[in-house]
């Protein structure tokens, strides 16, 4: 039973029917022969940005790599450069179609990374578009900081001197206005080392920003260490990360967000599920949607390929897709299931389990989404 948006009641229909509350309903939905889940949560997006990469995975498909086409100036840099030529209602009328399409695949909370503005500005700008998506949209809209995204081109081979502006420019001005919520570095190889990493971080976590890391997606760098040691509330990507990083996550209790369907566009090994589900990593999904890597706005294709491709049971891959990735973005408290006092987002599937989900290959099993209790798809 659901209330101004929040689950005033959860439980069989005859006992909620018993409660005070029920003479009070004014509109029932039948649900019959549909399972109904949470709406899912994507705790990692880089939703925000202008312009496509088709050339780019071409170019993926004839064997070029990743870290490759970063270094011939594309990846991040070429949609950093349409981002900082583009106007802020036109990356608003971007950004806002696509969380539209993850909203139609029962996404209703969703966290959007800037990075792709790679100066003061340009950063603001993303911020204030992403913060203003969250308003002209259904969905909550988490913003995340990541200037620390790449090495702009007039910093090329001056890291430090980039690190430098971000610690002392963007971080500042950023809290100030607070535009973002949790702050983000891309710690990897040809991106930041672990020890600017540590410096953006520790000065994030000083401004009052909470912590995200993206870590060990092109080589054993050292991230999830990192994230041990600074115990970030999340750290992403981990496709490469030993085993001894994966017992620092668990000894620390650090939250992991994996991002299969991004592993899956680059034909690259997921990342180890079952291995940090058994060392007792706490695990979350997300798409990572994104110009280049992944671009991805659904949530469903994501849990499929947890199952299908990670070896996630259903049930694994559900609190993954929900509660999990509810307490990625500190959002657990409102959203993630379907408790008593919670917001009622809530998806019907055209199935009677979320079975369903990985068992229809290519099938539109989400019937409908509702947010705050209404059906907003």
């Amino acid at each position: 039973m659901v209330k101004n948006g929040y689950i005033e009641a959860i439980g069989h229909y005859d006992d909620v029917m018993k409660s005070p509350a029920a003479s009070n309903i004014q509109r029932e939905i039948n649900c019959s022969g549909q399972c109904v889940i949470p709406g899912f949560v994507d705790p990692h997006t880089h939703a925000s940005f202008i312009g496509l990469r088709e050339e780019e995975f071409a170019m993926r498909l004839n064997h070029a790599s990743y870290l490759e086409i970063h270094k011939m100036g594309g990846g991040i840099k070429n949609t950093v450069q349409k981002v900082r030529n583009s106007p802020e209602d036109e990356l608003c009328e971007s950004t806002a179609k696509r969380v539209l399409n993850a909203l139609k695949s029962g996404t209703t909370t969703m966290e959007i990374k800037s990075g792709y503005g790679l100066a003061t500005e340009h950063e603001i700008k993303l911020l204030k578009v992403i913060n203003k998506v969250g308003k002209i949209t259904p969905l909550d809209i988490i913003p995340t900081f990541l200037g620390a995204h790449a090495v702009p081109e007039e910093y090329s081979n001056r890291e430090n001197d980039y690190v430098d502006l971000v610690i002392n420019e963007m971080i500042p001005s950023i809290a100030s206005k607070k535009l973002a919520q949790f702050c983000d570095v891309a710690c990897d190889e040809g991106f930041f080392s672990v020890e600017n990493s540590k410096k953006i971080l520790t000065a994030a976590r000083k401004s009052g920003m909470g912590l995200k890391l993206h870590g060990d997606e092109l080589g054993d760098f050292g991230a999830a260490k990192l994230a041990a040691e600074l115990k970030v509330d999340s750290v992403e990507h981990l496709l490469a990360t030993n085993d001894e990083g994966l017992r620092s996550l668990a000894n620390a209790n650090v939250l992991a967000v994996l991002l299969p369907a991004t592993a899956f566009s680059l034909g690259v090994s997921y990342a180890r599920a079952r291995k940090m589900i058994s060392e007792g990593v706490p695990v979350a999904l997300a798409t990572d949607c994104n110009p280049g890597s992944c671009y991805c706005e659904s949530m469903a294709f994501v849990f499929m390929l947890a199952v299908l491709g990670m070896g996630m049971s259903v049930n694994e891959a559900l609190n993954a897709a929900t509660l999990n990735s509810a307490y990625a973005i500190k959002m657990n408290k409102k959203v993630g299931s379907l408790d008593k006092n919670k917001q009622a987002d809530f998806l019907l599937l055209d199935g009677e389990s979320p079975t369903v989900i990985p068992y229809h290959l290519g099938g539109s099993v989400i019937k409908s989404v509702y947010k705050l209790g209404e059906k907003v798809s």
